[in-house]
C-alpha cells in the first residue's frame, strides 16, 4: 500500500511578485521575530533563484562521516544529493549503512532479496547491476544497503584488497557509464555507518572529501578528533588524496546560546571547511523520510530544503 502524500505546502511569503515585494518584505522586517524570520527566508530564496550551479571538471567522491551517531550524516547525504541533481548535476549515493536509511529516503528498495552494495563488494557485483533510479528526483541514482552488510565488516577481513574494493568498483563504474554513452557523473556521496570498520574505510579510501555534519550540541566537538586522527592514518597508509573538504553544521537551534557557541567554535577551529549554510532542526526533514522522500520533494518550500539547497550550492561554488 502506498505511502501517503503530504498535503501541499503553501509558500508563506513570496517575495519575487512583480509590484509590492519588497516593501511587503520591509513591513515584516519590522514586525515579530516570526515576520521577520519568513521576510528573511524570502530574502535568501531570492538570492537561489536562477542560479546554476556549475559542473566541476573531474567527479567529485564524498565520504559523508561523522563517528558520532545522530549527527544528520544520511539526512545530509540524500538532502545535498538531490539538491544538486536537482539542479541538473549527475549524482550517485552509495550507501555502505546496514541500516540502508538513505536506501529508504530516496525511495529505493532495499529488502534482502535485492541486490545491493553489499554484492559489489564481497561478491565483485559491478555496481552498474545494483544501482537504482531515485523516483522522485532526476539525474539521481543509489546504491542501496541492504541487512547483508551488517556481516561484511567479518567477510571483508580475509578479502584481497580489502580496502580498495568499493575504489574499484567505482572506477569501473564510471568506465561502463563511458562506455554506454551516459554522462559522467559529477557527484558521489557515500554514506557511512557511526563506526570505523572496514566499511567506512573503503569509503575513505574510495574518496578525495570527507564532508563532516557537526550537531550543533555539547557533545559535538567530543568525537571530531579520534575522526581527524583517523583519517590522518587513512592519508598516511591508504588514501593520500583524502581531505577534510566541508563541514556542515545541523540541528541548529537559533533559540539556545548552546547552538551558538558550538557553531562559533567549530567555525574557529575549522574557517576554511564549514559551510555558511546551516540545517536548522525541522519537522519536515524529520517526516521526509516515513515518505520515502528527501525533503527536497517532500516540503521544496521548508526551512530545512532551504538550508540544504545553500548548502549544496556553496559545495558546488568550492
Amino acid at each position: 500500500m502506498a505511502a501517503p502524500q503530504p498535503a501541499p505546502v503553501t509558500p508563506a511569503v513570496s517575495g519575487a511578485g512583480p509590484r509590492g515585494g519588497q516593501s511587503f518584505l520591509k513591513t515584516l522586517d519590522e514586525g515579530s521575530p516570526i515576520a521577520s524570520q519568513l521576510a528573511n527566508e524570502a530574502r535568501r530564496r531570492e538570492r537561489l533563484q536562477g542560479r546554476e550551479l556549475r559542473r566541476p571538471a573531474l567527479t567529485r567522491v564524498f565520504t559523508v562521516s561523522n563517528q558520532k551517531g545522530g549527527v544528520g550524516k544520511t539526512t545530509t547525504t540524500v538532502n545535498i544529493a538531490a539538491a544538486l541533481a536537482s539542479a541538473g548535476l549527475q549524482v550517485l549515493v552509495i550507501d555502505i549503512d546496514p541500516q540502508g536509511n538513505a536506501s529508504t529516503a530516496l525511495g529505493i528498495e532495499h529488502h534482502s532479496e535485492v541486490e545491493s552494495i553489499y554484492d559489489v563488494l564481497i561478491n565483485d557485483e559491478p555496481l552498474a547491476d545494483v544501482v537504482a533510479q531515485c523516483p522522485d528526483v532526476e539525474n539521481l541514482v543509489c546504491a542501496p544497503a541492504t541487512i547483508h552488510l551488517a556481516g561484511a565488516e567479518i567477510e571483508l577481513v580475509s578479502l584481497v584488497a580489502r580496502e580498495q574494493r568499493l575504489r574499484r568498483a567505482i572506477d569501473h563504474y564510471a568506465t561502463e557509464r563511458e562506455e554506454a554513452g551516459l554522462p559522467r557523473l559529477d557527484y558521489i556521496f557515500i554514506d557511512c555507518p557511526p563506526s570505523l570498520g572496514l566499511l567506512t574505510v573503503n569509503a575513505f579510501c574510495a574518496a578525495t572529501e570527507v564532508l563532516i555534519p557537526i550537531q550543533c550540541e555539547y557533545y559535538a566537538l567530543e568525537g571530531l578528533s579520534q575522526l581527524l586522527k583517523n583519517i590522518e592514518m587513512i592519508q598516511k597508509h591508504l588514501n593520500a588524496d583524502l581531505r577534510v573538504s566541508t563541514i556542515l553544521l545541523t540541528m541548529y537551534d537559533g533559540r539556545t546560546n548552546l547552538a551558538a557557541q558550538v557553531a562559533a567554535e567549530v567555525r574557529e577551529h575549522f574557517p576554511e571547511q564549514v559551510l555558511e549554510a546551516v540545517v536548522p532542526r525541522s519537522v519536515r526533514i524529520s517526516e521526509a523520510p516515513s515518505y520515502q522522500q528527501t525533503v527536497m520533494t517532500y516540503d521544496p518550500t521548508s526551512t530545512g530544503a532551504l538550508s540544504y539547497l545553500e548548502a549544496a550550492a556553496e559545495i558546488a561554488e568550492h
